[in-house]
C-alpha cells in the first residue's frame, strides 16, 4: 500500500471541517497522567542498514532445523517444502484480489479456495469444509461453539490427549465457562471419557495422534457421543497422518479441525499456519467463516462465488456464527499446492517415510538407559520419560546443536510429574546421520 502524505493545506481543510484548531487538540481527551512526558528509554535513530545489520545479527541466535538434527513436533513440523510450492504461490493467477466478495475480480482466489476446500473434504473424510481458519487451535475452538449452537448444550470433554495450547485456546474463548471440563493430561493415552457423556454433553473433543503421539478409537468414540445426541470433534494437529490412518469422518466424527501447516507451509518461527475445518453436509449453515461455490454465468462459462459467509460483519452480530474475519488465504494455496503437487499416491507414501523414520528413531532411543519409548502407537512423533528431569537434557543436547523434541513441563509448567517427559517428532527430513547423533548425544548427557 502506498503512503501519500498529506500537504498543509490538506490537513487544515481536515481539521476546519471537523471543527478542531490543530491536531494536537484530537488528543486532548486523553487524561494527563496517561500521557508520556518525557522520551522513551529507546535506541536513537539508525540508517536502514544499520538496523538491517542489527536485526540480522539477532536472527542469526536463533537454532534453526537446518542447523543440525531436528526433531521437534508438538503441533509444528518440518517436512520438505518444494521449491515449486513457492514460485506457483506468487503466479498472478493466484494472486487476484485479496477479498473475494466480487467474484467478477477474484476468480483465482475463489477457485483456489475451492479446490482447498474439496482436498480438506477429501483428507477428513467429511462432507463438506470451509476457506480455512485462522490456524488449528482457533478452529478447534470454533468447532466447540460450532456443537453447542447445534446440540443447544453447554457441556464439552476435552480429552486429556489434546495439545495443551489448544486447551489454554478453549479456555480462553470461553473464559470460565462451567460447562467446558478438561480432563487431566494423560501422557500414556489410557485415560478414558466415554463413561462421563450424558445427556448435557454437547460433544468431546479428542486429538488423533494426540499430543504425546497416541493413536486413539474414534470409532467408539463417536458410537458413545452418539448414543447420548453429543457430536465428537476431532483435532488433527499433523495433517499428513492422514495420509496412512483412517479419516475421522469415516469413523464417525461430526467435526474434524487441524493444522495444515505441514503441507506447504515451513515452521517460520512459529506463524502464519492454516487452520482446518470440515464437517457434515446438515452442519453446514454453523460452520463459521466462508464457503466457497461453483457455478456458471450467463454464458454458461464455470465460475466461482462466495457461497456462505457467516462472519459478524455480513450480518447481524446476534446472528452470527462467528467473528472470524478473515482466512489464511497465501498458507491455503501453498498447502493446496504441495498436496496437488504429491497426489494420493505421493501422500501416502510420504507418510509412511514419516512413520518408518518415526520407528527407526523410537528402537533407537529405547537402546538407551535411562530412556523408555511410553507409546504403543504412533505416527511420526512419540513421547520418551528420562530417567531425569528432561528440560536440562534437552537444553544440553541444544547446546550441542541438536534440538531435541519438546519437553512436556515447557507447555505443562504447573505439572511437575511430567518433568521426565519429552515428545520427539521424526519427518522425512530426518536422516540416519541424525537419530546417531541424537542417540550418541542423549546416551553421553544421561551418563
Amino acid at each position: 500500500m502506498r503512503y501519500l502524505p498529506h500537504s498543509d493545506v490538506d490537513r487544515a481543510k481536515m481539521l476546519k471541517t471537523i471543527g478542531v484548531n490543530s491536531t494536537q487538540d484530537l488528543f486532548d481527551i486523553i487524561p494527563p497522567s496517561l500521557k508520556v512526558d518525557k522520551p522513551l528509554d529507546l535506541p536513537a535513530h539508525s540508517p536502514e542498514y544499520a538496523v538491517e545489520a542489527h536485526m540480522q545479527a539477532l536472527a542469526s541466535k536463533n537454532l534453526t532445523g537446518s542447523d543440525g538434527p531436528f526433531f521437534v513436533g508438538a503441533g509444528a513440523y518440518r517436512h520438505h517444502v518444494p521449491a515449486s510450492v513457492d514460485h506457483l504461490i506468487q503466479r498472478s493467477e493466484w494472486l487476484t484480489a485479496y477479498t473475494p466478495y466480487q467474484p467478477e475480480i477474484s476468480q483465482g482466489t475463489l477457485q483456489m479456495l475451492f479446490e482447498f476446500q474439496t482436498q480438506v473434504a477429501h483428507l477428513t473424510g467429511m462432507e463438506v469444509a470451509n476457506a480455512s481458519m485462522y490456524d488449528g487451535s482457533t478452529a478447534a475452538a470454533e468447532a466447540i461453539l460450532m456443537a453447542r449452537r447445534i446440540t443447544r448444550r453447554k457441556k464439552i470433554i476435552v480429552s486429556g490427549g489434546l495439545h495443551p495450547q489448544y486447551r489454554d485456546v478453549l479456555r480462553t474463548y470461553l473464559k470460565d465457562d462451567e460447562g467446558l471440563v478438561c480432563r487431566p493430561s494423560n501422557p500414556d493415552g489410557t485415560a478414558q471419557i466415554i463413561g462421563e457423556v450424558d445427556e448435557l454433553t454437547a460433544a468431546i473433543i479428542v486429538q488423533t495422534p494426540d499430543f504425546y503421539g497416541h493413536l486413539h478409537d474414534i470409532n467408539t468414540l463417536a458410537e458413545a457421543a452418539h448414543e447420548k445426541g453429543a457430536l465428537l470433534i476431532v483435532v488433527v494437529t499433523e495433517i499428513l497422518a492422514l495420509g496412512i490412518i483412517e479419516a475421522p469422518g469415516a469413523l464417525g466424527a461430526d467435526i474434524v479441525v487441524g493444522e495444515g501447516q505441514s503441507l506447504g507451509n515451513p515452521l517460520g518461527f512459529g506463524g502464519p499456519y492454516v487452520g482446518l475445518m470440515a464437517t457434515r453436509q446438515k452442519f453446514i449453515r454453523q460452520i463459521p467463516g466462508r464457503l466457497c461455490g461453483e457455478t456458471v454465468d450467463a454464458q454458461g462459462t464455470r465460475g466461482f462465488v462466495l457461497t456462505l459467509s457467516t462472519r459478524e460483519q455480513h450480518i447481524r452480530r446476534e446472528k452470527a456464527t462467528s467473528n472470524i474475519c478473515t482466512n489464511a488465504g497465501l498458507c491455503a494455496l501453498a498447502f493446496s499446492i504441495h498436496l496437488s503437487l504429491l497426489g494420493e499416491l505421493g501422500l501416502k507414501k510420504l507418510a509412511r517415510i514419516n512413520h518408518a523414520n518415526a520407528c527407526k528413531l523410537a528402537d533407537a532411543l529405547a537402546g538407551i538407559a535411562g530412556v523408555s519409548v511410553i507409546n504403543q502407537t504412533f505416527f511420526n512423533e512419540f513421547t520418551i520419560r528420562l530417567n531425569t528431569e528432561a528440560q536440562p537434557v534437552v537444553q544440553g543436547l541444544a547446546d550441542k546443536g541438536i534440538l531435541a523434541g519438546v519437553p512436556v513441563s515447557r507447555l505443562l509448567p504447573t505439572e511437575p510429574e511430567f518433568n521426565d517427559l519429552i515428545v520427539l517428532a521424526a519427518t522425512e527430513l530426518t536422516s540416519e546421520e541424525d537419530i546417531e547423533a541424537l542417540v550418541s548425544a542423549l546416551r553421553e548427557e544421561l551418563s
